[in-house]
């Protein structure tokens, strides 16, 4: 006599499914579907010893990509949100900008000076730092720059020249656009404000002579 199999059937399955999304809301999964399909990317299916899910979207010559990664601590570790998009910096222009208190006394990001640039809309809630004062007075002059950074809560955006020894390593002339946030962002709205910003500052920077169009050719 074969042994009864112990098996959920659907109607079960998806009532828990039902319950579970009730209490914590949508999955990240169908959250980052749902934005890749908006901003006609792909999403990624995560590996078990390889990367993290993903979202990967074209805009222009550019890839923008969005993960998940962990830090570990010891006994504990924290997982983070990111988005970057490497590009050729064609004249090594470099910021830090994030909400004051969130990572204040962070210090100098690659030797850059904390700038004012005399909008009380960023030099009130945002430490704005960079190796060129006027640029960042034109990136940050831009309005819809200024509405996608607003729509972010919680924010760091910097230029970074490469991503370490654990990281992509970029060639000669390759810097990337690199947003990051504590935890597991799955807020469809602010990840959706997130892309659009990624790309009017890539597209800005080649406005104002700090980004060529051609494409990094970097994986990452």
């Amino acid at each position: 006599m074969m042994p009864t199999l112990d098996y959920q059937n659907r109607d079960d399955s998806n009532r828990e499914t039902g319950v579970l999304r009730k209490l914590f809301g949508p999955s990240k999964e169908e959250i980052w579907r749902q934005l890749a399909e908006e901003v006609n990317g792909q999403f990624i299916d995560g590996r078990w010893f390889g990367p993290t899910a993903r979202v990967e979207a074209n805009c222009g010559q550019w890839t923008v990509t969005l993960d998940t990664f962990t830090v570990s601590n010891g006994k504990s570790s924290t997982t983070y949100t990111r988005m970057r998009a490497p590009y050729v910096n064609r004249d090594g222009f470099r910021f830090n900008i994030y909400r004051a208190g969130i990572f204040t006394g962070i210090g100098k990001f690659f030797g850059m000076q904390d700038v004012e640039i005399g909008d009380p809309y960023f030099d009130e809630p945002f430490v704005i730092q960079g190796n060129s004062e006027r640029k960042l007075r034109e990136l940050l002059a831009n309005e819809r720059i200024k509405e996608f950074f607003h729509a972010q809560p919680h924010i760091r955006l910097s230029v970074k020249d490469d991503e370490g020894w654990f990281g992509a390593h970029f060639p000669d002339g390759v810097d990337e656009l690199y947003f990051v946030v504590t935890g597991v962002l799955k807020d469809f709205e602010r990840l959706h404000s997130l892309f659009y910003l990624f790309a009017e500052v890539l597209e800005h920077l080649c406005r104002i002579g700090s980004a060529y169009e051609d494409a990094p050719n970097v994986r990452l």
